[in-house]
């Protein structure tokens, strides 16, 4: 079912992806004239950019090797490249669509020259713009809340959490970006870690042949280091990837609760994708909360940022959630802020709490342009 599940996601994206490319591959291709070496370099050039990530999948799973890692590098930035020269593409022909119905355009657009001149300028501006997005995806930053739960609390007044969603551990997040994050959090010495799913870039091989999980082992808290699976988890297989991460320090968490020195409860839920990669439901949330006692603080992970309304009406009181990115790369957060309640950042509904983190990490392009990745940092404040 997974094999299948697999099989019908990643052929739907390539086959986009490669549709895309030719209608990029188009518009480029007008800059060089036929018969030129500066055609035949263009073509080179573009077939093994548009080839490399997909042909780096396929690789790692039969022959993970120092090839597969700069096929999968080079293939991630290209992916950042191509959609922008996607945008600027769909924007010159509605330029040109706009010319045909009102001319305006000077006679001059139409010459080889210009064309040149705004290919060139365009792959100027793109690397610029995707250097800029690689310096900020490798500078995170600390989000601070302070926040409080009108609860008392025998013995404890405040709780401090380091939050991280979406490290997305494998090639390209390595084991020196790994070590930045665990230094990242460990720096804020928090009461208890939390790791709100996608841990782990769907396959896991590269995960053990960098050996990160000894990273994650020195991830310390006096309270425990938790965390939930993610859609990630799911599409690479979900269970060996909780093996992975629970022999390497991390205390999974599925669609149940944990009371922790009997003063609060964390609760993870499965992601919301599991039926989709592995045919098995998950619990809905009032299932999972049926034995928590709500007269004690209750903190919710849940991957993707949904149901925001029941999780109020369930009295939890802080949920956090990442999955979002927040688009990772402008201007896709208009896409996340139209599809989810909170794409990033804070809300209070009711007496809940609501935290989506834009992510740690990042999923394909090593870039992230109109947001930094970010660890958080909660104190809770118990007053009751």
């Amino acid at each position: 079912m997974r094999s299948f599940q697999f099989l019908i996601f990643f052929g739907t994206v390539f086959t986009i992806f490669f549709l895309l490319s030719w209608y990029i591959y188009t518009k480029g291709i007008q800059a060089f004239p036929r018969g030129t070496n500066g055609r035949l370099w263009f073509n080179t050039a573009f077939i093994f950019l548009s080839l490399s990530y997909a042909a780096a999948r396929f690789l790692e799973r039969i022959w993970l090797s120092t090839v597969t890692d700069i096929l999968t590098w080079i293939g991630s930035f290209w992916l950042a490249a191509f959609f922008y020269f996607l945008l600027i593409a769909i924007a010159i022909d509605l330029v040109r669509l706009a010319n045909y119905i009102v001319p305006f355009l000077p006679e001059y657009t139409k010459t080889l020259v210009f064309k040149k001149q705004l290919f060139t300028g365009a792959s100027i501006f793109i690397g610029v713009l995707i250097l800029s997005g690689y310096i900020s995806s490798i500078t995170p930053r600390i989000k601070k809340l302070d926040l409080v739960i009108n609860k008392k609390v025998e013995g404890l007044k405040e709780l401090t959490i380091a939050f991280a969603s979406d490290i997305h551990l494998g090639t390209v997040i390595g084991p020196r970006r790994t070590n930045q994050i665990v230094n990242k959090i460990n720096s804020l010495n928090p009461d208890i870690i939390l790791l709100g799913g996608d841990v782990v870039d769907e396959d896991l091989a590269p995960v053990i042949r960098h050996n990160l999980g000894d990273s994650l082992n020195k991830l310390k808290a006096p309270l425990g280091v938790y965390g939930i699976t993610g859609n990630h988890e799911y599409i690479g297989g979900a269970e060996s990837a909780v093996k992975y991460l629970t022999e390497h320090g991390i205390k999974m968490i599925r669609d149940t609760s944990k009371l922790i020195n009997g003063q609060f409860y964390i609760v993870g839920r499965e992601d919301r994708d599991r039926p989709r990669f592995s045919g098995r439901d998950r619990k809905n949330i009032s299932d999972v909360l049926f034995n928590v006692d709500r007269s004690k603080p209750v903190i919710l992970l849940d991957h993707q940022p949904f149901e925001l309304d029941e999780k109020e009406k369930q009295g939890v009181d802080l949920t956090l959630s990442g999955h979002t990115h927040h688009g990772q790369m402008w201007p896709l957060n208009y896409i996340t802020k139209a599809i989810y309640e909170v794409s990033w950042g804070y809300k209070q509904k009711g007496n809940t709490h609501v935290y989506v983190s834009c992510g740690v990490g990042g999923w394909g392009p090593p870039v992230r342009i109109g947001n930094r990745p970010e660890v958080v940092y909660i104190r809770l404040r118990f007053v009751g």
